[in-house]
């Protein structure tokens, strides 16, 4: 991030994290929605601690990249923050990102969400930033504001300014409504370094589909200043879908022929877990 804007894909299975290293790109991404939603379940909130770990450290190990992982609202206060960046450390996670959504949190892109206060946010931010620093050096801590839809824009500045002062590395500001309200922001936090903060926050961009946010290309976000763009559930979307217009297939044809040319081999399945059929197969160091 300190030399371009980083493209990060969502990962939302190991295999998945393997082929995302495969195709070259740098970090993968576990986001809070598609683990949510590949258990079967809303994104509300509802997994655990120990759902998300596992699969961060699945994730790490079967594509060797570093990991940027959802933490949602912490899984609880303070305590529990701490022992999220302690768990998601030890997973194999590069950083993490909070929201100040209050519990049950909702996805960043619908309507009727609810904010803790500013200063129970940064409390959490404080409690992650020295469990960070204690457990991995280097690790980034993030903050994300959902401000922008529920206070407005200039809230969801000054909150976020209000968490780089508080420690957060990281910025994700959710939920933005256009390409000029991501430029101000940008410049806005670049602001920081006049009030004392020794170098602007990492910026974080979610380029997800179907939300409030038009789609922006990495090119642009990087002339604003952005460090990394995460595009959390788009290879889930463009799985379920390749599944759910299969199942059609399967059920009007009664045989698989005419999706055949669509799946991956098991010469290509077997390629990329790296597996040689008769061969002892050694798990990653």
């Amino acid at each position: 991030m300190e030399a371009r804007c980083v493209a990060i894909p969502g990962a939302f299975n190991a295999l998945c994290a393997k082929a995302i290293a495969r195709a070259g790109f740098t970090a993968c991404y576990i986001s809070g929605a598609a683990t949510s939603v590949t258990a079967g379940v809303p994104d509300v909130g509802l997994l655990t601690l120990e759902h998300f770990a596992r699969c961060i450290r699945e994730a790490a190990d079967a594509s060797g990249l570093p990991v940027l992982a959802d933490a949602d609202t912490g899984f609880g206060e303070a305590e529990m923050v701490r022992r999220t960046v302690i768990e998601y450390a030890r997973a194999g996670a590069a950083g993490l990102h909070l929201e100040d959504q209050e519990f049950p949190k909702r996805c960043g892109h619908l309507d009727g969400k609810k904010l803790v206060t500013t200063d129970h946010m940064i409390e959490k931010i404080q409690w992650a930033v020295k469990a960070a620093r204690e457990a991995s050096p280097g690790f980034i801590v993030g903050a994300r504001t959902d401000a922008r839809g529920v206070e407005g824009f200039e809230a969801a500045i000054n909150r976020a300014s209000a968490y780089v002062l508080a420690g957060a590395d990281m910025i994700f500001p959710e939920g933005l409504a256009t390409e000029d309200e991501f430029a101000e922001f940008a410049t806005s936090m670049r602001r920081l370094a006049r009030v004392g903060v020794d170098q602007p926050p990492y910026l974080l961009a979610n380029m997800t589909e179907f939300g409030k946010t038009p789609m922006i290309p990495l090119a642009r976000f990087s002339q604003m200043g952005y460090s990394c763009v995460i595009y959390p559930v788009s290879l889930l979307r463009v799985a379920m879908g390749a599944v759910t217009r299969a199942l059609g297939q399967l059920r009007s044809d009664g045989g698989v022929d005419r999706f055949l040319d669509q799946m991956q081999t098991r010469k290509d399945l077997y390629d990329l877990v790296g597996y040689t059929p008769g061969t002892p197969w050694e798990y990653p160091s």
